[in-house]
């Protein structure tokens, strides 16, 4: 049927194309329009089957059969023929009619089949949406050798202009309207599994238009209206292959601004994206306390990213051997050699080992300059990997990671050796602020945290969870500054500590946090809003006079911010207040008994 419909428009195609430049002179642009102008001829064209009398199908059949028959017979015929000594040469009426009717079938066949099969060889279709070159496309796509979409020039819409209008929504189900004609057909397409969704980038080259697309294709197969979720508004090319795969729109956070916080002397006014009420004017109050205090001090105790590979031998006295290697001081040298070839940043710290049976766990430490660090540890373990290999050839290695890191997991190993960037933040709150500002006292803050902190913690069997909400502020700042929100988990990890000091008359505060995970280059944090939030703490990008520092000043405001939170809350819950600011603040006050009975 395609081919029938091609040969249709190929007299329309070249009236088109009579007076057309060589394509060899025309540029991309003017190409790639031409190629669009060339689709809606082949799409709008006449099909030959449109003046047969009957179905194709029914046509397609009568010839099968027609051709078949005929072969039959005069197969039969000529096998008589051979048998009784009759020259082939001689035909009778009956069997001329069956070679014309064979002949006849042969030719409508090879038209119908062959021609577009053999012009398929020799002069590929240019159109991109033929569900016969998906698996080719699809394959070349998953074996390229550069990041998902990296090699995509998405300043350039091609093939079509952008939607006009997308979706409406008509009692909660969406109704696709101004669709131009082959962004309808692409998605059609995607609704019935032709065209994977995924490939939609790479295949139109524009990737708010792909996005725009694959959204309507939802809508349609799920019959759920997305109306809420904004679509436009977004550099959907500034994600691809970095952040987000098969995006749809985007989600808004509200980012709110606690402070100034007052931190080694300087001042910052913190970012922080949030829905929790109450969470950034709770801050907000710890970063005036902190303020009217003289200010808060930090102390960066440690800076190295892990990655922790598992491998497994033989024999429990093999891993240890390799053990025994690894962690001799004599041979520490020539693995950092091997291991800082991978970056200009990179650079091993330490290698602790652990083993289980027969089973080796691998605990690399290193330096990672702006960057949070993940991918860049992953790469120089692998070459130390590489090169133990020659040494160790029955090294079975199982994984890159062996969970030992520990990444985005509770883990004891974070909490007491630390990961990422570890921190201690304390200030001195005067007794006069505490009354005034925090609206409690110095005795019962400290009565409430050790009870709460610490002795509550421990009766739950809290691993690093020795505070009241640092992972509510180490959230909210993750999600305005681009960090990765998974790393929460072992970020948070903290340990509270209040007492009072000067004689009962001064309350002294520290954090304890042994594993922030922070980066200022990389993942999300090139993207507008995020590095915008950056800009605004002064930590945008990487120092280049300084490699690694404005990570480390990142994770220091962390830790104040965490800081100032957990000062906010604890008076809070000292004072009674929590339930009242919550109810005032963070919740609906209408009374929900009258909104039923109405």
């Amino acid at each position: 049927m395609d081919a029938r419909r091609r040969r249709s428009s190929s007299s329309l195609v070249k009236k088109l194309t009579a007076d057309e430049p060589p394509v060899e002179s025309m540029d991309k642009n003017s190409l790639k329009v031409k190629m669009v102008e060339r689709q809606h001829v082949h799409d709008d064209a006449v099909k030959t089957s449109d003046v047969l009398p009957l179905p194709i199908y029914f046509t397609n059949a009568a010839f099968f059969t027609l051709f078949f028959s005929v072969v039959y017979f005069l197969l039969t015929r000529w096998r008589e023929k051979i048998r009784s000594s009759t020259p082939l040469h001689v035909v009778t009426l009956s069997e001329m009619v069956a070679i014309s009717a064979f002949i006849a079938s042969f030719i409508y066949l090879l038209g119908f089949f062959g021609i577009d099969f053999v012009q398929s060889i020799f002069r590929p279709s240019h159109d991109v949406w033929t569900s016969e070159d998906d698996e080719v496309v699809l394959i070349k796509e998953d074996t390229r050798k550069v990041p998902c979409g990296a090699g995509i020039d998405c300043s350039i819409p091609i093939l079509a202009p952008p939607l006009q209008s997308v979706t409406k929504v008509v009692d909660q189900v969406p109704v696709s309207i101004d669709l131009t004609e082959e962004d309808e057909e692409i998605v059609k397409s995607v609704v019935t599994g032709t065209t994977p969704s995924y490939s939609l980038e790479s295949k139109l080259g524009d990737c708010g238009r792909a996005a725009a697309i694959r959204r309507e294709a939802l809508q349609r197969v799920t019959g759920k209206s997305l109306s809420g979720l904004p679509l436009e508004g977004f550099d959907y090319a500034s994600i691809l292959g970095q952040c987000c795969e098969m995006p749809i729109g985007y989600v808004q956070i509200p980012v709110g601004i606690a402070g100034p916080l007052l931190l080694d002397g300087k001042e910052y006014s913190v970012p922080m994206a949030t829905t929790e009420g109450c969470l950034v004017a709770s801050t907000n109050r710890g970063c005036k306390a902190i303020m009217m205090s003289g200010g808060a001090n930090s102390v960066l105790l440690r800076d190295a990213m892990t990655r922790a590979p598992v491998m497994r031998f033989a024999t429990a006295k093999r891993a240890a051997e390799l053990k025994f290697y690894v962690e001799d001081p004599a041979n520490f040298d020539t693995l950092a050699s091997v291991f800082n070839k991978s970056s200009r940043f990179g650079r091993l710290q330490s290698i602790k080992c652990a083993i289980a049976g027969k089973n080796l766990y691998m605990r690399f430490s290193c330096s990672t300059g702006d960057a949070m660090g993940m991918n860049m540890v992953s790469k120089g373990v692998q070459n130390v990997l590489d090169f133990l290999q020659n040494d160790f050839p029955d090294m079975d290695v199982i994984g890159i990671s062996g969970n030992y890191c520990s990444d985005k997991k509770p883990a004891a190993v974070n909490w007491i050796e630390g990961r990422g960037k570890s921190v201690v933040c304390e200030v001195t709150i005067k007794d006069d602020v505490v009354k005034k500002v925090l609206k409690t006292d110095v005795q019962a803050l400290g009565e409430l945290n050790m009870l709460k902190n610490l002795t509550g913690s421990a009766m739950a069997g809290a691993l690093g969870g020795f505070n009241a909400h640092a992972s509510n502020i180490v959230s909210a700042i993750y999600i305005a500054t681009g960090q990765d929100p998974a790393q929460n988990v072992e970020s948070s990890h903290c340990i509270t500590m209040m007492e009072a000091v000067n004689d009962g008359q001064d309350l002294h505060v520290s954090v304890t946090m042994p594993s922030i995970e922070v980066g200022t280059v990389g993942g999300g944090t090139q993207l507008a809003s995020q590095s915008a939030c950056l800009n605004l703490l002064g930590v945008k990008e990487a120092n280049r006079e300084a490699p690694g520092s404005n990570s480390r000043l990142l994770a220091t405001i962390v830790a104040g911010s965490v800081l100032a939170g957990e000062l906010s809350l604890m008076s809070a819950i000292s004072a009674g207040h929590l339930v009242r600011s919550h109810m005032k603040y963070n919740r609906s006050s209408r009374d929900v008994t009258k909104a039923s009975s109405s």
